[in-house]
């Protein structure tokens, strides 16, 4: 029998050749791999061999990107004031979120990107510098999202939640706990499908029953339905706006840039530059490249780095 550690390798050289091959990697890991219950895995693989097809689409389509990007911007500009941070989780290669910040135009706007993929979130850095676009980009877990509760004012997906079917639940709440003000979900709404799209979407194991998911949750949903532009009629795209009350206090100090929390502990995680520091529990997260890697799975337990 194999280690886990031979069929974890076994997995990363069989997606790389199956890919290279102009096949699905994806579709071969699950039918061939010892590693296959593994789904982080097999997607971190996925997502690392995909990393820079967003930004190469976005060239090729910028009329349409744009378009998109007003579309979601004009659902979050109500609920943005000066001052304002705003988290897009599953940021991939910032496409979209580079696209919504220029549109919202909002003044001292602070912008982060959270996503599972090191190489996708490196892509993004170049996307939205090129388009002079001020954000934060981190590798994180949307289900274990570094930050405090309440310290987000707006939270949105962009078809992110979209292949988790069956974790809506822990998706929503997670979501909920960071925003102060509002959740917008965009992503394919499969009750609002025509019977191909939702087949699919049932073969591809999407995400269903958002809004009433949202609302067993106690969440106060306020918009609904499919929107005006979306690319692909088999995946229709739909929102979901969820607000909470705007009397929640932020549980951030107005002179940081973001209240940042260790995904282990629940303790103050602090930016140290080339590393983040939970000094409570001498736990730090390393910093690679530019891009601050903050999953549990990251951190470090290292008391002594400053001592």
């Amino acid at each position: 029998m194999k280690s886990d550690t031979e069929s974890l390798g076994q997995l990363i050289l069989g997606m790389r050749a199956v890919y290279a091959q102009g096949d699905n990697a994806m579709a071969w890991a699950r039918a061939n791999s010892a590693m296959a219950g593994n789904e982080l895995v097999s997607t971190l693989v996925a997502y690392d061999l995909q990393a820079g097809s967003y930004v190469a689409y976005a060239r090729e389509n910028s009329n349409y990107v744009n378009k998109w990007c007003i579309q979601l911007a004009d659902l979050i500009k109500p609920y943005l004031e000066q001052g304002d941070k705003i988290l897009e989780v599953g940021v991939g290669e910032a496409t979209t979120q580079a696209g919504v910040i220029k549109a919202i135009n909002c003044d001292n706007t602070s912008a982060f990107g959270l996503d599972v993929s090191w190489s996708r979130i490196k892509v993004g850095k170049k996307w939205v510098e090129e388009n002079d676009v001020d954000c934060t980009l981190f590798v994180g877990d949307m289900f274990n999202i570094p930050m405090a509760d309440n310290s987000i004012d707006v939270v949105y997906t962009s078809h992110s939640l979209e292949p988790n079917g069956g974790r809506e639940d822990a998706a929503i709440k997670e979501l909920l706990r960071v925003a102060r003000k509002a959740v917008l979900l965009v992503e394919p709404l499969y009750e609002l499908a025509p019977e191909n799209a939702q087949k699919r979407m049932t073969e591809h194991g999407y995400v269903r029953n958002l809004k009433s998911t949202a609302e067993r949750l106690g969440a106060s949903v306020v918009e609904y339905g499919l929107l005006d532009i979306f690319s692909n009629p088999l995946n229709p795209s739909g929102v979901v706006l969820m607000v909470k009350s705007v009397t929640t206090s932020r549980r951030y100090s107005t002179n940081v840039r973001a209240d940042w929390q260790c995904p282990l502990t629940g303790v103050p995680l602090i930016d140290q530059g080339d590393v983040f520091h939970a000094e409570q529990v001498g736990v730090v997260y390393p910093v690679m490249r530019g891009v601050p890697l903050l999953r549990a799975e990251h951190g470090v337990v290292a008391s002594k780095l400053f001592g």
